[in-house]
């Protein structure tokens, strides 16, 4: 059985944490302090899973989910890959500075690393696979889908493709129009998550993202879009 810090202990690290990042710049308009404060919300929610109860070190997670962008690193950045590593190395140096418990550091720097989608590294604990889950589950849904479509204004992405926006006959190229990354990458998301809680909430999530692609189907007159 883990030991967990209670709610006040929480609450104090909460702050500490969330006080080493609030005013960094972020990367873009989508991982702000605000993104960290869903993610740290998503991760309780899975955490509270019965599954997991006496499992996981909640300490973990909460350093993982405020310091796992801590480098910020444009999307369209060929230094991308590497930014969970990058992020991985500054937070260690971090929590080294705050006093945080020096035996959780190694797992918080690897639940770091391995959340990117980019980076591929494969999650090797429990606390990993539920951070990685509760940010992905920021890019799905209502929130997931607005932002999406601000990075890619701020990156001069164009919604979706004028004549094709279904890519029925072309290839689908998620660099260059929005609605192309929800299809290529963002509706997958959910059958990528590593516990039943985070599938479960990345389904429903889900479907608000395919109801948007029909919608522009029905709006544009286009082909059918891909269905789930």
């Amino acid at each position: 059985m883990l030991s967990q810090p209670n709610d006040d202990i929480e609450a104090e690290w909460t702050a500490r944490l969330r006080g080493l990042v609030v005013d960094d710049p972020a990367a873009d308009s989508a991982h702000d302090i605000h993104h960290l404060d869903r993610v740290w919300a998503n991760a309780r929610t899975i955490m509270a899973a019965p599954e997991h109860r006496d499992r996981v070190n909640s300490l973990v997670v909460l350093a993982a989910a405020y310091l796992h962008d801590c480098v910020a690193v444009p999307k369209n950045s060929p230094d991308r890959p590497r930014a969970s590593r990058m992020a991985a190395e500054r937070a260690t140096g971090l929590l080294k500075g705050i006093g945080f418990p020096e035996a959780k550091l190694s797992a918080v720097a690897h639940a770091i690393a391995a959340h990117s989608y980019s980076a591929r590294i494969p999650t090797e604990t429990l606390e990993a696979e539920i951070l990685q889950d509760a940010d992905r589950l920021d890019a799905v849904g209502a929130i997931g889908l607005a932002r999406t479509i601000a990075v890619g204004a701020e990156l001069g992405r164009p919604l979706f493709h004028p004549t094709d926006p279904a890519a029925r006959s072309r290839a689908i190229d998620e660099v260059a129009w929005s609605a192309d990354h929800l299809m290529e990458k963002i509706v997958k998301l959910p059958a990528t998550m590593n516990t039943a809680a985070g599938r479960a909430l990345g389904e429903r999530r889900i479907a608000i993202v395919h109801a948007f692609l029909a919608g522009l189907e029905d709006e544009t007159g286009a082909s059918v879009f891909p269905q789930p």
